[in-house]
């Protein structure tokens, strides 16, 4: 069978195609259908049930254009995967579902069902632990989030922390002095914040106080108020740290506990600060627990492959 998909002109017809019709041959690849076009929209030809899907999905889409996002082949990949029966995802609200990370305008966006509801759990709880692979999401999302609620007034600062040890390396042998040493620990939190906000306003904020970034150990003995807290890479805290941070939060703040259970670079015997965080605090109300997967993988479509084939090989 065939429907005809009504577009109201030619200009959502080539933002949805794409650079050489890329997105519309992967439509026509993931949902099984063929799709041409006329002077009124597009001609989807298959079985009933996929048409329903591809119309669902240009709908989404062009939702996306009126609002003057720009259409990519990953935005539509993503698209194409909740569509899926068995996601459960109202597409028309996720085009509604976006944070608003700068004055100009710029948005994020939750690309992925895990990505959906990780963000309406940070709006919903105080504290949040991500918990799933690289290249999910967690921290970028919670980092969006936190610029968001700056904008808004709903926090005056944010803090940005990390354990300073990774892959085996040893702080002593670094060459600088301990601000040095830890800069290179820190520098994914710095890009995130650069994708979201002009370099310049960045450094104001540092300077200014309203938005910090240092390692986990500097947040011995304060009391952080009206902040939103990222710690990133929690798999690498100990319990001890994992307690000092949490035990930090002060009035009108919320914290944001990223990590990857899978990948702690901690000496071998050492507990992880995030593992035993998930044994000891997952009945207490307020605090939440949201697991990515590697369905819920953003980078290159191979990166979730990759994933799932090192997850096999650690399994068996």
């Amino acid at each position: 069978m065939h429907k005809l998909l009504y577009l109201n002109n030619n200009r959502d017809l080539q933002t949805l195609f794409g650079k050489y019709d890329q997105n519309l041959k992967l439509i026509e690849q993931e949902l099984n259908v063929k799709i041409g076009s006329n002077e009124d929209g597009l001609k989807v030809t298959g079985k009933k049930e996929d048409i329903e899907r591809v119309s669902e999905l240009v709908n989404y889409l062009i939702n996306l254009t009126d609002e003057g996002r720009d259409i990519k082949k990953q935005d539509v990949y993503y698209a194409i995967q909740l569509t899926k029966l068995d996601k459960g995802v109202d597409l028309k609200r996720l085009a509604k579902e976006k944070i608003l990370v700068s004055t100009k305008g710029g948005v994020v966006t939750p690309k992925t069902k895990g990505q959906i509801e990780y963000v309406e759990s940070i709006k919903r709880h105080d504290i949040v632990f991500g918990i799933g692979p690289a290249g999910t999401g967690k921290t970028y999302l919670a980092m969006a989030m936190a610029v968001n609620a700056l904008k808004k007034g709903i926090v005056r600062r944010i803090i940005l922390t990390r354990p300073a040890i990774e892959a085996g390396e040893n702080l002593g042998f670094l060459p600088g002095d301990m601000i040095e040493k830890v800069l290179p620990y820190l520098r994914p939190l710095y890009d995130a914040l650069y994708d979201m906000m002009d370099p310049e306003k960045v450094e104001q904020y540092a300077e200014q106080g309203i938005i910090e970034v240092a390692p986990l150990a500097f947040m011995r003995g304060r009391t952080l108020n009206d902040a939103f807290v990222i710690l990133d890479e929690a798999q690498n805290s100990t319990p001890f740290q994992m307690k000092m941070l949490l035990t930090r939060l002060g009035f009108d703040s919320k914290a944001v506990i990223t990590g990857d259970i899978t990948q702690s670079d901690l000496p071998k015997g050492t507990t992880s600060g995030l593992v035993d965080a998930q044994k000891m605090l997952e009945n207490i109300n307020g605090i939440n627990f949201v697991t990515l997967t590697g369905d819920d993988v953003v980078r290159h479509e191979l990166v979730q492959q990759i994933i799932e084939a090192y997850s096999k090989a650690e399994q068996q």
